[in-house]
């Protein structure tokens, strides 16, 4: 016998959140954890250098709608480097 499977009952009316990160490249001194911390890995370090000689993150091309807003990047920079803004649709 098979169990049906679980389903919310609001299903239907929940969205996934959307964000944007925004990266301070000068604050940036490459330390990754930004990029290592993404759940939906969306990040990634770029082949340029901010002014200290560094390699900064940016967003992956064509996921720019991917990203969901959850804020591990802030939270881990320990330079304050990188934060994150709401999408609305």
């Amino acid at each position: 016998m098979q169990r049906a499977g679980r389903k919310l009952l609001n299903a239907d009316k929940l969205t996934v959140p959307c964000g944007r990160p925004v990266v301070l490249k000068e604050r940036c001194k490459g330390c990754r954890l930004c990029v290592e911390y993404c759940p939906k890995q969306v990040l990634e370090m770029s082949k340029d250098f901010n002014e200290k000689g560094y390699h900064y993150p940016q967003l992956k091309q064509g996921q720019e709608k991917d990203c969901i807003n959850c804020g591990y990047c802030q939270e881990v920079c320990p330079d304050f480097a990188i934060y994150v803004e709401k999408v609305t649709s």
